[in-house]
């Protein structure tokens, strides 16, 4: 009898292996493709993260280029208009020409203030205190009455100091998009 149990339970093994192979082949087949799945939606996430970076930091390149832009157009018509101011001969297009690069500028700057960086942005509104504070000053000086420090000479000072803490501002914007002072990037 022990042959025959022997073989019994060859048999019934044989069979629940047999019964039994097709769901262990199919379940490891699921685990598989599961674990795959699971690889290509996190190489997928990996590369819409890349591309959401890399989307964010061309917002930023190009608000921080638009900004650079409008707070040159903005200092260089302020020094035309100075000028103008000093040999008496500023027109309505010279007034138009100035407000339109203010307007620019301002449009630049509220653009900045919600995409620059905390330190690219104390670096913006200092420089913009300082153009509006030149602008305000200019104005007195061609309605005659000039401040006590809003001479010719001293507003075409501050203006030589705008554009050295101009070329430290775009430094600071370059530094934040990661480009490195000989155009490198890391």
């Amino acid at each position: 009898m022990d042959n025959a149990m022997i073989a019994l339970a060859t048999a019934m093994v044989g069979v629940i292996g047999t019964l039994l192979s097709p769901v262990l082949s199919q379940r490891l087949i699921a685990r598989v493709q599961s674990d795959q799945l699971e690889r290509q939606q996190r190489a997928a996430d990996i590369q819409w993260q890349r591309e959401q970076e890399k989307a964010e930091q061309d917002r930023k390149r190009s608000c921080y280029t638009t900004t650079n832009s409008a707070y040159r157009r903005y200092r260089v018509q302020l020094m035309n208009y100075l000028w103008h101011v000093h040999q008496d001969g500023v027109t309505p297009e010279l007034r138009e020409q100035l407000e339109e690069a203010r307007h620019a500028h301002h449009a630049a700057f509220a653009e900045a203030q919600m995409i620059a960086s905390t330190r690219v942005l104390a670096e913006l509104d200092t420089v913009a205190k300082a153009l509006s504070e030149t602008y305000r000053r200019t104005k007195c000086l061609e309605e005659g009455t000039p401040d006590p420090d809003g001479s010719f000479e001293e507003i075409q000072a501050d203006l030589h100091w705008l554009w050295e803490r101009w070329k430290q501002m775009r430094s600071i914007m370059r530094a934040d998009l990661g480009i490195h002072d000989d155009g490198s990037r890391p």
